[in-house]
């Protein structure tokens, strides 16, 4: 009997054909083939290798959703974040890469501390949380959400991971207790009434909106955070492409010294901090 099963490679175009990018075909092919780990080399090494079937049906109707708008990390229920794989699903925000850049800027501003205490606000999936405990073993890494669903899906990462990082359901910083020397958070951040909300529908909306300019999240943590902060600690902000100036206002008329903003991958002001003055009594 001739054998008339797709190589991967003609799984591979038929994708493309339908219109999805080469990454997202390649990553949902891995998936399928259960050769998450192998990466995209494996599959230029077996690009003539026939799929079965039911792969290929299965691979396809991964392809349709991805097209539809939804999230490769929903699909295959992982997400790599600085090197770490985590396992997402829709309870939590697909996490980025441009968020490494505060991962980056929190292990900056920590690295001269022994034992500092962090507080990762909106933790989601728990991927800054762990991403700074898995680099600082001596950190005590607290990571924070409003929503029992988020908190499920960071626990669960930080157990299949070893990582010591505790969690605790809070409405920002109002139930937490304690002072730190960096908060950190990728709040929610993008105007209500923004048309690209529309293309987000896979993802949690509580974790995407904030009010009608995308700052309500923001001016609320910033508020919060003076008496959560140690003399010398740290704020950082991610926030949207074009709210660098107004964030850096709110820092400076809270009180923050040293407001400054780092760029994302793209090289675009993407965070935003600034440090709670040495000579300031925490109230």
């Amino acid at each position: 009997m001739t054998n008339t099963s797709p190589t991967l490679a003609q799984a591979l175009n038929q994708a493309h054909t339908l219109g999805l990018a080469r990454i997202d075909a390649q990553l949902l092919l891995l998936h399928t083939l259960a050769r998450h780990d192998a990466g995209r080399a494996w599959l230029l090494a077996h690009d003539t290798d026939a799929m079965e079937e039911a792969a290929h049906a299965q691979f396809i109707a991964l392809c349709q959703r991805r097209l539809a708008g939804e999230p490769v990390a929903y699909l295959t229920g992982r997400k790599e974040f600085y090197g770490l794989p985590l396992q997402v699903d829709a309870r939590v925000l697909d996490p980025r890469p441009d968020t490494e850049t505060l991962v980056d800027w929190a292990l900056e501003v920590i690295a001269p501390l022994t034992s500092p205490r962090v507080v990762d606000l909106g933790t989601g999936s728990g991927a800054i949380a762990l991403a700074l405990q898995s680099q600082r073993a001596d950190a005590r890494v607290l990571g924070v959400d409003a929503s029992a669903d988020a908190l499920a899906v960071a626990q669960a990462n930080a157990q299949r991971l070893g990582l010591p990082a505790r969690f605790q359901r809070s409405d920002w910083l109002q139930g937490v207790d304690g002072f730190f020397d960096a908060i950190i958070s990728n709040p929610p951040y993008i105007a209500s009434t923004d048309p690209h909300l529309a293309a987000l529908t896979h993802e949690p909306l509580q974790a995407l909106a904030s009010g009608a300019d995308g700052l309500e999240d923001i001016r609320t943590i910033v508020a919060q955070a003076p008496a959560h902060l140690q003399p010398g600690g740290w704020l950082l902000l991610e926030h949207g492409y074009d709210q660098a100036e107004a964030v850096q206002a709110l820092l400076a008329t809270q009180g923050f010294a040293l407001v400054q903003s780092r760029n994302d991958l793209a090289g675009i002001a993407r965070c935003t901090g600034g440090q709670w003055a040495l000579a300031q009594t925490v109230k």
